[in-house]
């Protein structure tokens, strides 16, 4: 099957519109001069550009096109795809909240979770998070933030590699921030942590960069021990930037670990 051209997508996305007036038409959607009246092109070029003969649009003429036949993002997100090859510019928005079907996703997983936004402030959890990590309900909102646990001077009571974990959140927050374009948000937690640590500024200053990909994890826990754990991120679609992370046990004494912790958090007074 042929793949959608730049011509059919911009005539199925027009007739999909509605007409201001309430004229009859023979035709489905907008006529072609009122699309170009309202992108601001003359009515010759777009004429061309469903014929697939107007040239290359500019970045800003896409814009104007994508406002002009109302489209949503993954629309706009097409558009630029079908005219240029490539997303179109970055427009920082603030992550999308968390859903109750993608909470149930979380409550259904029987090993540590949750789902953090491009600054990675944690924004969701399960239970199983709450029995490994901590009760994220329990501290501030502000808080409830990966670099500022992991940058936090009592960090290595229970990170026993921490140099590594710290570099390599360092390095997928700086791919996941340049991802969803500039905010006051990420300059602002950079700002404070290059003020309060240390370390910090020492591993910004290396400016390494990659995703999280998969990586094994080491947590410390009282009466447990070493939990040794493989990590996932995986992203939420249509979320604007969450992203799930999920600590698998990566052995069967892990995985007893696990279990443990949650017997153990089920039979807390705070829990019954």
């Amino acid at each position: 099957m042929a793949t959608t051209t730049l011509p059919e997508f911009l005539r199925a996305r027009r007739e999909r519109l509605q007409p201001e007036s309430t004229e009859r038409r023979r035709t489905p959607g907008l006529r072609r001069e009122e699309v170009a009246a309202r992108a601001g092109v003359s009515v010759t070029w777009y004429t061309w550009l469903e014929q697939g003969r107007g040239g290359v649009p500019s970045d800003d003429v896409l814009e104007r096109l994508a406002r002009a036949l109302e489209l949503d993002a993954t629309n706009r997100e097409m558009l630029f795809l079908l005219a240029h090859d490539r997303p179109p510019p970055r427009r920082p928005t603030p992550p999308a909240e968390v859903t109750p079907a993608l909470q149930r996703v979380l409550d259904n997983l029987h090993v540590p979770a949750f789902v953090k936004t491009p600054t990675f402030q944690i924004v969701a959890w399960n239970r199983a998070a709450v029995a490994v990590i901590g009760d994220y309900a329990a501290i501030p909102e502000r808080d409830r933030n990966m670099l500022r646990r992991v940058f936090h001077p009592e960090a290595a009571t229970f990170l026993p590699h921490g140099d590594d974990m710290r570099r390599t959140c360092l390095a997928a927050f700086r791919v996941d921030i340049a991802r969803a374009g500039a905010s006051e948000e990420a300059a602002a937690l950079v700002d404070e942590l290059m003020e309060t640590s240390a370390d910090f500024r020492r591993l910004w200053a290396e400016n390494e960069l990659h995703t999280h990909g998969v990586r094994y994890r080491r947590l410390v826990r009282p009466n447990v021990g070493e939990l040794v754990f493989e990590t996932s991120v995986l992203s939420v679609d249509g979320s604007d930037g969450l992203s799930m992370f999920v600590l698998s046990p990566a052995d069967d004494a892990s995985a007893r670990g696990v279990d443990q912790l949650l017997r153990e958090l089920v039979g807390s007074p705070s829990t019954r």
